[in-house]
């Protein structure tokens, strides 16, 4: 299928283990976040949220963001290129999207580790994340992962504006 974002769906990838190196994001990894973070999130989200997001999420609005967003990014390279990266702020794990060319292998078992890690050294005891009730390859990941569903909410989702309403599940991991 076809839609504003490319093909959306399962992408063809080469399922391979490979060591991640993970480090705090720099100003320099801003494109290659928000190229990631454009696929990643067309992949999740279309035909799982309203259609006003859509429409706010363009492909630039995911280069300012990604931009804006540095310091509380994490990434994950392979051979040097950012493959994924997670976000974080609070209690909450923001974002966690990985390049299609490594979905199925580490990386994001070790950007969510990671993603733990700082929600602790935040001081809290319990992390939460938000996941659209469509987006079940994540919702499925989470779980393996020791997270569990807290039932539905009304995510508010920030956009240029206004908060848009998105029915979402919240995850929560005791940490």
């Amino acid at each position: 299928m076809r839609s504003k974002c490319g093909t959306v769906g399962p992408g063809s990838y080469t399922r391979r283990m490979m060591t991640s190196d993970i480090r705090p994001a720099r100003p320099e990894d801003a494109g290659a976040v928000a190229e990631i973070w454009y696929q990643g999130w067309c992949d999740g989200h279309l035909g799982n949220v309203p259609e006003d997001l859509v429409a706010s999420r363009t492909k630039e609005s995911f280069g300012t963001r990604a931009a804006e967003r540095v310091d509380d990014t994490v990434v994950a390279t392979v051979d040097g290129a950012v493959a994924g990266f997670v976000m974080v702020v609070g209690d909450e794990v923001e974002q966690v999207y990985v390049a299609s060319g490594h979905r199925g292998t580490a990386v994001a078992a070790g950007l969510l580790t990671e993603a733990e890690r700082l929600v602790a050294v935040n001081g809290h005891q319990q992390a939460w994340l938000a996941v659209v009730p469509g987006n079940a390859r994540a919702r499925r990941f989470y779980e393996r992962r020791g997270w569990t569903d807290d039932g539905l909410f009304d995510h508010q989702a920030p956009s240029d504006s206004g908060p848009i309403s998105v029915p979402a599940h919240r995850y929560v991991k005791r940490l």
